[in-house]
């Protein structure tokens, strides 16, 4: 049991100064780019890939204001009939909307890839983009649905009873990134309320609760 850190706050700022330059030229550019941060944490992660963009493109700079969001995709989730109860986030589009824009979605961690799911779903209410990336600071393999993302911070093979968690400044006091081992007990008292583990990582949770529950119903629980 324990934890392993594996990216430190050097790590990620080198890892978000790539994944910007390579949507820069993966797009030819800034022209009709939009990033939508996906809370909590693909929030803040969008917000500092802003601050790259500006500092190395003079065309992100110049109406920076009108082109980051964030998306919410609470209400999207395919687990919401599993009793996991989570609150709405806000949902901030930029005025230039994303109607025939380039839209870059960003989440922290990709591991089953159901929450990108729910964010192409949420997407669709809004409007309807020319193309939609993905970028994420961490995959960890594990995928259940057919996503992939475009712009990967780190790739890191880990087993699926781990758990993987990123703590940023803006939400848990320190930049990090940490494989938590099985039966390692939490510590929520580094973690903000209304911040919660990477909910795709909880949702793999639940879904591996439902099977053990429908295959084995004379246990209680299943995998966390």
């Amino acid at each position: 049991m324990g934890t392993r850190t594996v990216l430190q706050q050097s790590d990620i700022t080198r890892a978000l100064t790539r994944i910007a330059h390579e949507i820069l030229e993966a797009n030819h550019g800034a022209s009709d780019l939009v990033l939508l941060g996906i809370p909590t944490r693909g929030a803040v992660l969008a917000e500092r890939l802003d601050r790259v963009l500006a500092d190395i493109e003079p065309e992100w700079a110049h109406d920076r204001d009108q082109r980051v969001g964030t998306l919410d995709v609470t209400m999207h989730r395919d687990d919401l009939g599993h009793g996991i109860g989570r609150a709405p986030h806000r949902t901030t589009i930029p005025t230039s909307g994303i109607d025939g824009k380039v839209v870059v979605l960003v989440d922290d961690v990709l591991y089953s890839g159901r929450t990108v799911r729910a964010a192409l779903d949420a997407l669709q209410g809004i409007g309807r983009p020319r193309a939609v990336r993905l970028a994420v600071l961490v995959d960890r393999g594990h995928r259940e649905l057919p996503i992939r993302a475009d712009h990967v911070g780190k790739n890191l093979p880990t087993a699926s009873d781990e758990r993987v968690t990123l703590r940023l400044t803006e939400t848990d006091g320190t930049d990090e990134v940490v494989i938590v081992q099985p039966g390692t007990p939490t510590h929520p008292e580094r973690h903000q309320p209304g911040a919660p583990a990477h909910a795709d990582q909880q949702q793999a949770g639940a879904t591996e609760q439902t099977r053990s529950e429908q295959t084995r119903p004379e246990q209680q629980g299943g995998a966390a």
